[in-house]
């Protein structure tokens, strides 16, 4: 992957356009441009044929994100108007492309944050009204789909059952091909991504939660606490976290009906005296914590802290294990649930959290117990990229699924409904 680019906010941002001739669509494009900016990272990538990256570029914003806990959609945008235009460039210079010679613009136009997909479906419509190229509109969960295209063939991996699983979106998907989707299950509140930052906001382990708590569970035993895996009445292959969160501040707030409260004979026994349980009303599900070491800090084992400190950095790391658990079981059981039921002998596994270590073991795991293929992108095509969005604009373009440049951006936009 390309490194990300850090230039200040220019003035004309497309100006490198204005003496390019116009370049006319053939059958068989050569270079494609895509642009993705639905949430918190720029991407841009640059495509040969039908799946070789020339160049593939993501500049991250948790720095920006990370002081507020969550993403802020304004500074979101703001960040993207700040480097779209440098990366651009930098990503054509990277893969020695003239502007003249790109053939079509893939741009991601939804489902996401509408003032950051407008600022990547702006320029992408400006750049093919000034080449004359096609614009091709992609979908941003399908194209996590398509990420495993960079690697496989379409006919080796479809059809399949599909989950994608992030910070905003835990769908499960019966897909023949691209284009060809069906919606299976969905979750019916939070996505698993976001469970993953509120309970490492829980935690006190920072923005964004998902690898903080991927690394610290690594230290914790998964069978510490007997966290809930919640089912959906009626809807087999449907998600629920939020009571799976809550189950987890109860326990941190020690009222917890699931396991006697951690104490000083435990394993983790010092979380007593970090969350404790006898709050003032209005604030009993509200722990309360002293500093934690930070991120590379939190190891038991290998750091050079006090006793009473490792064993409670270990307790609230088998709270992050057990937590971690509980999401994975959820999400592995629905998804084979879906191909038994489907009688596919595919499974792909995208999204950010697709990048999770124990998800990617324990869905390894259970498709080979039942004799299912498992397809799941590098951890580094899992969270949002360009190439994903190139891959499967190129796609979308030998079908003739092109957009018209008066394409608006959709913040909702249903796959496959």
């Amino acid at each position: 992957m390309g490194q990300s680019v850090r230039q200040k906010r220019t003035t004309t941002p497309l100006s490198f356009l204005s003496d390019s001739p116009i370049h006319r669509f053939t059958d068989s494009p050569k270079f494609l441009l895509a642009i993705e900016t639905s949430c918190d990272e720029t991407a841009v990538a640059v495509l040969s044929g039908e799946r070789r990256i020339l160049a593939s570029l993501v500049s991250s914003q948790n720095q920006v994100h990370s002081p507020f806990g969550g993403v802020v959609p304004e500074l979101a945008c703001r960040a993207h108007m700040d480097v779209l235009a440098p990366m651009t460039r930098q990503a054509l210079d990277e893969a020695g492309v003239r502007v003249r010679d790109l053939d079509a613009i893939a741009v991601t136009a939804g489902p996401g944050l509408i003032g950051a997909l407008l600022v990547g479906v702006s320029q992408a419509k400006a750049m093919a009204f000034a080449l004359g190229i096609p614009l091709v509109a992609v979908h941003h969960i399908e194209a996590h789909i398509a990420a495993v295209l960079l690697d496989h063939d379409d006919e080796d991996v479809f059809p399949a059952v599909a989950l994608v699983v992030s910070g905003g979106h835990t769908h499960l998907y019966d897909v023949k091909g691209p284009g060809r989707v069906r919606p299976l299950g969905r979750t019916r509140d939070d996505a698993a991504g976001e469970a993953f930052d509120k309970v490492a906001a829980l935690l006190r382990l920072g923005y964004p939660g998902g690898p903080a708590i991927d690394r610290l569970a690594r230290e914790g035993d998964p069978r510490a606490v007997a966290f809930p895996r919640p089912r959906v009445e009626g809807a087999p292959f449907d998600f629920s976290f939020s009571g799976l969160k809550t189950a987890v501040r109860r326990h941190l707030a020690g009222s917890s009906p699931l396991t006697p409260a951690l104490s000083p004979q435990g394993r983790g026994g010092s979380l007593d005296a970090v969350c404790s349980p006898s709050l003032p009303s209005g604030e009993r599900d509200t722990p309360r914590f002293s500093p934690l070491p930070s991120h590379g800090e939190l190891s038991p084992e290998s750091s050079p802290l006090p006793f009473g400190e490792r064993d409670r950095v270990r307790g609230i790391a088998d709270v992050a294990a057990s937590f971690q658990a509980a999401v994975v079981d959820v999400l592995v059981d629905r998804t084979i649930r879906a191909a038994r039921e489907t009688g596919v002998r595919n499974v792909i596994v995208a999204g950010g959290v697709a990048a999770n270590s124990a998800l990617r073991k324990g869905m390894e795991g259970a498709c080979a117990s039942d004799g299912l293929r498992l397809f799941i992108p590098p951890p580094a095509l899992c969270t949002d990229n360009a190439a994903m969005v190139a891959v499967l604009g190129a796609r979308y373009l030998a079908m003739g699924r092109t957009a018209s440049l008066d394409l608006n951006p959709r913040d909702r936009w249903g796959l496959g409904e």
